[in-house]
């Protein structure tokens, strides 16, 4: 007897390395997921909303950050996974992101546990996830880079 195909279904989401640079250096913020994992906040794209706006809202969501300003789109993972009957097939567009103030508090109705703010360099051996600490690896390639440029060219982008 045959078995019916499995259906595929493409979800798309998006969310953000949120950095922050003070006096003791540069910070990367993680989150601890529903599965105890650590990982960066992201979450669906809803209806007629656009890429980045997904990623600021759901960044702000789960992180409790209000000052967030969006910088460039740093890469797009995908993974598949099984839900129920259906695979999975998801894309998430991660972009970095800049906080200077307000102290980050998990959304615990979505079961994120906590937020902390681990050194920059570190931050990639926090990461539960693969794809994730790949995601951290280039957001650290761009903050380097930016931090290269005059100060005049970082304003312009």
């Amino acid at each position: 007897m045959a078995r019916r195909p499995v259906p595929i279904r493409v979800e798309r989401s998006a969310g953000g390395v949120v950095v922050r640079a003070t006096d003791e250096g540069t910070f990367a913020l993680v989150i601890r997921d529903p599965y105890r994992n650590w990982g960066l906040p992201k979450g669906h794209v809803e209806e007629g909303e656009k890429p980045h706006e997904a990623a600021l809202r759901e960044v702000s969501e789960e992180t409790g950050l209000t000052d967030l300003r969006l910088g460039p789109e740093l890469v797009t993972i995908d993974w598949y996974f099984r839900f129920q009957e259906a695979q999975i097939h998801k894309f998430t567009t991660f972009y970095l992101m800049d906080s200077d103030s307000g102290e980050p508090v998990p959304q615990l109705e979505e079961a994120i546990t906590e937020c902390v703010w681990v050194p920059l360099e570190d931050a990639p051996k926090k990461i539960t996830y693969e794809n994730a600490r790949e995601v951290m690896k280039v957001a650290i390639q761009v903050v380097v880079e930016r931090g290269k440029k005059p100060k005049s060219e970082v304003e312009r982008g």
